[in-house]
């Protein structure tokens, strides 16, 4: 006790005396030592002073006020939504938060960004450079940015949850993006200054490519006017069909669900996952952009083994216009966009396999547009549709080089 009391005597008059020394003694008391870019600074640099100090500088709830008298500007990410996340917030209260108006706090605030450190290294006196590791603690599984290292999220059943799980989710191992093939790394896009405006690139694709009109798809005008990049090179996009969460108070039959349960409140289930070419539709530019559901989203709130309201109710069916980063130098075939109304979510009925209806999912098909919208875009109008599968003789032409150069690139078995 004698000890304790001597300890606290000693702090007051250090922190009495700092005036008149001009200095600090915070490590009277706190055995802290900096390292990093900040290893030579003083204490109440980042601290503010004496008789304010600032317990965490870097945290979002005051925009880091103790990092931007150095760091200008840099307030402005917490205003961004990369820390709102308002996207989410806003798809949320408008589908699964009409049930549980705490739904987002339960179940989807897992990657919120809570400061600098988030970012910079969880310990603030310890303070580094941000890697790609570090952007992958939350841009993994179905949020852009694990695709970019060829990740993708696997099926829900329990035979598919094998394998590496180096962000807490098993992933299927897919081709990487070429410019990761190539050792770029994220800021090689996203820089701090476009994250600060709240864009979500630095730059775009024809900043540092030039298309090449002795490249068929390229030398076609209305490629180049009308579609994003990745509507070609995107080789491959996760996408998640029918997103189910389920909510079960006082129900034994919880324990007959094969659901990786944790101890959340919501339990969530996945119908289908896919990882092949993403459906095309319209972003807000009025551009041919890959697209993937938001979420189609379902709800079963189950009480004493009841579903309350009846079982798998649709809330949303909600698209985005996005950039998979999954770019690749070659691109699908001319049959994959001129012949394929599933791409464009004009899925005749004799073609379907998932019915839906029989199994009480509210929608025709996932591939059906019918009581679907997308959120920052639209859909390809069916008679832009119909105008693309037309065959034209430029078409006709351009699908003959095209094949004549496939044939002329495989190599020989064996060299002569």
């Amino acid at each position: 006790m004698f000890f304790r009391t001597l300890c606290t005597v000693v702090c007051f008059l250090a922190i009495s005396i700092l005036p008149a020394l001009g200095g600090e003694n915070c490590t009277v008391c706190h055995r802290i030592k900096l390292t990093g870019s900040h290893a030579k600074l003083p204490c109440l640099a980042c601290h503010l002073d004496g008789s304010r100090t600032l317990a965490d500088p870097a945290a979002a709830w005051h925009k880091a006020s103790g990092c931007t008298p150095c760091h200008k500007g840099y307030d402005k990410l917490f205003d961004k939504a990369m820390t709102t996340r308002e996207p989410e917030r806003r798809f949320a209260a408008g589908s699964w938060g009409r049930v549980d108006s705490r739904f987002f706090e339960k179940s989807c605030d897992g990657c919120h960004v809570k400061g600098c450190g988030d970012c910079h290294g969880n310990n603030g006196h310890t303070l580094r450079k941000p890697t790609d590791r570090d952007c992958l603690t939350c841009h993994h599984g179905y949020f852009v940015g694990g695709d970019y290292l060829g990740m993708a999220p696997r099926e829900e059943g329990g035979r598919y949850q094998r394998g590496p799980a180096p962000y807490g989710e098993p992933f299927l191992k897919m081709l990487p993006d070429i410019h990761a093939e190539r050792g770029m790394g994220c800021s090689a896009c996203h820089s701090m200054r476009s994250l600060i405006a709240g864009e979500k690139s630095a730059r775009n694709c024809r900043e540092c490519h030039r298309p090449d009109p002795k490249i068929i798809e390229h030398g076609i005008v209305a490629h180049l006017k009308k579609l994003e990049c990745a509507a070609c090179h995107a080789a491959w996009a996760p996408q998640e069909y029918g997103t189910f969460f389920l909510r079960f108070v006082d129900s034994p039959s919880r324990e007959e669900y094969d659901l990786r349960t944790g101890d959340r409140e919501w339990v969530k289930s996945v119908y289908l996952k896919k990882q092949d070419l993403p459906p095309l539709g319209l972003n807000r530019e009025g551009k041919v952009s890959p697209i993937r559901p938001e979420f189609i989203a379902y709800l079963s709130d189950i009480r004493h083994d009841r579903p309350l309201g009846g079982e798998n109710r649709l809330l949303a069916a909600q698209w985005k216009a996005y950039t998979p980063h999954t770019i690749r130098r070659g691109t699908p075939f001319c049959d994959a966009c001129h012949d394929d109304p599933r791409r464009f979510l004009l899925e005749p009925p004799r073609d379907r396999i998932f019915e839906l209806q029989k199994d009480g999912m509210t929608l025709n098909s996932f591939w059906d547009r019918t009581g679907q919208n997308v959120e920052n875009g639209s859909f390809l109008p069916p008679q832009r549709y119909r105008a693309m599968t037309s065959h034209t003789p430029a078409y006709k032409k351009a699908y003959v080089k095209k094949w004549q150069q496939f044939v002329n690139r495989v190599d020989v078995s064996s060299a002569p």
